[in-house]
């Protein structure tokens, strides 16, 4: 399972990017109205990631394997669904939750998205959970928990619901962006942010709010660039080879990285509650990492799109010039074969168990 141990490892790597935007953005949020900000976040995402894909064309105009392909359209309300739950629903019950709920009690509540997309994940997508997976995610989100707890913090009921709400949308958004998971991972997290950052923008004008100086715009869009952009585009890549659940809980270690920026920001010794959370996620972790599942199953028929090496799920014919270079893009086709090795549930393997 080595691509999906390096699979782990981008998974880390976006909860990292994500949460080192935190701090970051708790910086920003004194002098810039929190949905102008969420939308300077997503559309530095957007931008930035598009001028990505342009440069990405323009030095190879001509390559399948690195113009990728075409979202088709049966995918399309999938895309949108998780656009519309993650990156405008989500940001907006967020932002109207935290009015009113303590920053403290916020952190706990944010906790929340690992566990429902894996319960979202596991019940409604079937995919498979084993109970070492099971009881990683528990040290995780238990960790998260320790990590955000502070004692006598509490919050209007009515604003903790919509935090809850935000959650429930971030969730959806993760299973949702499952089945767009083969395509180009830059196009999707690009899409998701050209689209969110001007809608939070126009709700932030409408209420109101007026763009910040120019430096604290660019700061936002960078800032979204890395913590919303690259982390998408990474965790995207994580979601196509380990599944939804597995990378909502590496995910989930995101406010760990956020602490440790924050120490660093604003130094100070690390109080018990952070060993403790520390030690939690490394257990969570390493519970996840020496997975094993492995068992006989049959693969049906299946032609997408996606960029790959010519493994023993990949051995197929090229009806076009091929020059041998690997991994590239294009559309091929998977023929029914019943075999046992050890796996995930990535894009080549959500059968039931």
């Amino acid at each position: 399972m080595k691509s999906g141990q390096g699979a782990i490892c981008v998974a880390l790597t976006a909860a990292a990017l994500f949460g080192a935007a935190t701090p970051l953005a708790k910086e920003l949020l004194g002098s810039v109205d929190p949905f102008m900000l969420a939308g300077l976040f997503y559309l530095g995402s957007g931008a930035g990631l598009g001028l990505g894909i342009a440069w990405r064309l323009l030095i190879s105009p001509g390559s399948r394997s690195s113009t990728g392909h075409r979202i088709n359209k049966g995918e399309l309300p999938w895309l949108l669904g998780a656009i519309a739950t993650g990156g405008v629903a989500g940001p907006a019950l967020l932002m109207l939750g935290l009015s009113s709920t303590p920053a403290a009690t916020s952190s706990l509540l944010l906790n929340l998205e690992g566990v429902l997309t894996a319960v979202i994940a596991w019940a409604i997508f079937r995919e498979n959970v084993d109970i070492q997976v099971f009881l990683g995610m528990v040290a995780i989100v238990a960790g998260g928990v320790i990590l955000s707890w502070h004692p006598g913090s509490t919050g209007m009921p009515v604003g903790a619901l919509l935090i809850v709400g935000a959650c429930l949308c971030w969730a959806i958004d993760n299973n949702l962006t499952r089945k767009v998971a083969a395509n180009d991972a830059m196009v999707i997290a690009c899409v998701k942010g050209l689209v969110a950052g001007p809608v939070n923008l126009a709700i932030a004008i409408a209420a109101g709010a007026s763009l910040p100086s120019a430096g604290t715009v660019a700061a936002a869009m960078l800032t979204g660039l890395a913590g919303y952009g690259v982390s998408l585009v990474l965790f995207v890549v994580a979601l196509r080879h380990l599944g939804t659940a597995r990378t909502g809980a590496y995910f989930s270690v995101a406010p760990l990285f956020g602490v440790m920026l924050s120490l660093v920001i604003w130094p100070a010794l690390p109080d018990l509650s952070f060993s403790a959370a520390a030690l939690l996620m490394a257990l969570g972790i390493w519970l996840h990492v020496r997975e094993r599942h492995e068992h006989r199953h049959s693969h049906e028929q299946l032609e997408h799109t996606h960029r790959h090496r010519h493994d023993e799920h990949h051995q197929h014919e090229h009806d076009f010039p091929y020059s041998g270079d690997e991994p590239h893009t294009h559309s091929h086709v998977h023929l029914p074969v019943t075999h046992s090795h050890a796996h995930f549930p990535d894009i080549h393997h959500r059968h039931r168990h």
